[in-house]
Parts: C-alpha cells; structure tokens; sequence
C-alpha cells in the first residue's frame, strides 16, 4: 500500500520521500583484537605455568625435605619449619610477587609494542619506499602496515597523475577560453562596425556568434566542475521512485539530441520497477552515460538503454556502437580527469569527471558499474540494489 501522499513528499518519478536511515560506522580491527588475544592468552598460560610450576617446586621440596634427617639446631630446619608453619602466607606472598611479575612484564608489552608501531608510522610518513619491520610477535601488524604503505605509495602516484591531468585541463581550458571569446567579440565587433550588411549575412554572423558563446559557457561550466568536485563531498537524499519511469523520461528528452545526431534508440525496459534512490543522483549517472555513448558513436547508430529487475537489485546497460575502447584506456575510463580523446576535441569529452563523478554516485548506493568494450561496441552496466537503505 502507498503511503498517503503530503506537501514535503518527492512529485518526480512517482516517488515518495523516504528519511536516509543512519549507518553503522563502527568498525572493528581484525589485527587489533587478533593481538590482543595473543597478550591475553600468553598472559593467562604464564599464570598457568606460574602455577603450576610452583605446585610442583612444593612437592618436590616436600617430598625432598621428608627425606632427610634434619637437626634441630639446622638453620635451614628451622626456616622451613616457619615456613611450614606459615605455609599460607608464604604462598600468598609468592604468589603476589609472582602474578606482580608476569602483569607488569604483559602490561608493558603494549607499550613496547606501541613504541615500535609509533615508529612505524613514523616511517609511513618519512620513508615509505622501506619496507616496515617489526618482531615476529607483531607480524600481523607489519603486513597491514606494509599494505598500508604501499597503498599510500599507490594513491600518492595516483593524487599526483591526477594533479597533473587536471593542471593539464586548466590549461586546456584557459586556452581553449580564448578562442570562443575572440570569435565572439569579433563577429558582435563586425555587426557592430558593418550596419548595411545583408539580413542573411547578420544572421550568419549572429548564429556563429552564439555558437561560440554556447562553447564558452560550456568551458565554463568545465571550470565549476573541476571545483565541486574537489571541493564538495557527494550526498544522498534518497527516494522510492519509479525506474522505468524515470528511464522513459530520459529517453524521451534524448530523442531530440539523438535525431540532431542521426542516432536512434533501442529500449528494453521492464514496467514496474520501484527504487530507493537518490533520483537526482542517479539521473546524473545516466545523462553522463547516454551523453557519453552520443559523443562516440557512429552515425545512424543506434543507442541501447536496457534494464532488466531481480528479486534484490536492478541492472542498467547503456550501450553505443563506436571505436572499440583499447584495454589500458578502459582500465582507466573512471579515473578523475581522464578523457578517451587525447586531442581534447570540443565535440567529444569534457572535463573528464562525468565517469569518476558517476561510479562514485553509483557506490555511494552500494551499486557496481563497469565498462566493456568489443567488436566497434562499447557498454556501460550499472547494477544497483532495490532499497540501498538495507545494506549497511
């Protein structure tokens, strides 16, 4: 049964609004309890052992002492017999001094080990192209950290590739600013200077003009996507929608663009479909897809949007006939700022994000996306859960 429908309820897609139920965020070290059953079960075997092996120096010695034939006078008679008749005490202070013992000696193990991973991660820090070594007793610890290090190692070549791609796309863009703006001011100069010219050539001139300020905004928009998306962490504010809905929407608004391009569309859609989705979100996904499969594919073409519903998630394939994708290009196709055409043409690719923003919107809903491209066919599928909300 829908829920009865009120003002702050979502109109789109034929959803309602649903609260973001909160997460667990609590996460539990495997390595760290892992060590700290090792101290706790070699602390309690020395105390075992302590024990026992003092029951046995007792019995032993009974046993020894009740063999001999001692003198009244015997120092040594006469320090056991207290001993024997203080045998409680005795015991109790032994064993005080023993567990005092073996607790300080396991309680300042920690420390050391503290010690020894402080300087560690000091060397995380300040020496990362040596591999990390701890004592035999922590290995579980120098392997995590020597995981540790080397994705440090990995993600920092990776931070500085993308840095470098990205200056790169400022400096393209920069460039590429000029161009349009020069183009602008030119004709708007040339209409301005030249009144008597002919209504066919004014309105040439006063398209090609717009074509380029069109172009300009474009870039511009490129610069404010380069800013949000390192300025700004993405969010979800999740709804039940209807999918096909939504889907047959998008096709509908596509149509256009597509027939601009001598494209047409293949649609295998399931009715039906409801999701918990941020649908805003996930439209975006979609818009980078289907404009990414519009930007290379071959003409009189078609475009493939097919969905397909399970008992517990929902698949989404977008696929377009173009050049076959090379394998080390697609392996990086959702990186930030990595574009297929290294000529960074103005008709194809943008800044680009669309793929890196939209995988990350996808695992944000605990959903896959992957690409795959053969045979002059490239396809993106996305694979989503019904309700995100109960996968924690």
């Amino acid at each position: 049964m829908n829920p009865p429908e009120g003002p702050s309820m979502s109109k789109r897609y034929g959803g309602w609004a649903i609260p973001l139920s909160e997460r667990n965020t609590k996460t539990n070290h495997p390595y760290r309890s892992r060590i700290t059953r090792h101290v706790l079960f070699q602390y309690f075997l020395s105390l075992i052992g302590f024990v026992i092996g003092l029951c046995v120096v007792v019995l032993l010695g009974w046993q020894l002492c009740a063999s001999v034939i001692w003198q009244p006078y015997d120092p040594l008679y006469q320090l056991l017999s207290w001993i024997r008749d203080y045998i409680l005490l005795v015991g109790g202070v032994v064993c005080l001094v023993g567990w005092t013992i073996i607790t300080y000696y396991f309680m300042s193990r920690p420390l050391r080990y503290l010690d020894q991973v402080v300087a560690a991660s000091g060397q995380l820090v300040n020496n990362r192209n040596e591999p990390i070594v701890l004592p035999e007793s922590m290995k579980n610890v120098q392997d995590e950290l020597n995981l540790f290090r080397e994705q440090a190692i990995r993600n920092e070549a990776m931070a500085k590739e993308a840095e470098q791609r990205k200056n790169d796309l400022i400096v393209y863009l920069a460039h590429d600013l000029k161009t349009p703006l020069t183009s602008v001011i030119g004709y708007l100069t040339l209409l301005q200077d030249e009144p008597q010219i002919s209504a066919d050539l004014r309105a040439r001139y006063t398209g090609i003009a717009l074509d380029k300020a069109l172009r300009l905004e474009d870039l511009v928009n490129e610069f404010f996507d380069i800013t949000r998306f390192n300025l700004t962490a993405l969010t979800l504010e999740l709804e039940r929608i209807d999918l096909t809905r939504m889907l047959s929407q998008i096709v509908s608004e596509f149509t256009p663009i597509l027939a601009e391009k001598g494209l047409f569309w293949q649609t295998d859609l399931v009715p039906g479909v409801e999701l918990v989705c941020d649908p805003d979100k996930l439209e975006r996904v979609l818009d980078n897809l289907i404009r990414n499969a519009i930007n290379y594919s071959y003409e009189n073409s078609a475009i493939s949007l097919a969905m397909s519903a399970q008992a517990e998630s929902v698949q989404i394939v977008v696929k377009n006939h173009g050049r076959t994708i090379p394998p080390d290009k697609l392996g990086r196709i959702f990186e930030q700022f990595f574009r297929l055409d290294s000529s960074r043409s103005s008709s194809t690719g943008g800044a680009g994000l669309g793929l890196a923003i939209s995988k990350e919107i996808v695992e944000l809903h605990h959903g896959t996306i992957h690409a795959a491209s053969e045979n002059e066919s490239i396809a993106f599928t996305v694979r989503l859960p019904l309700d995100c909300q109960k996968i924690v």
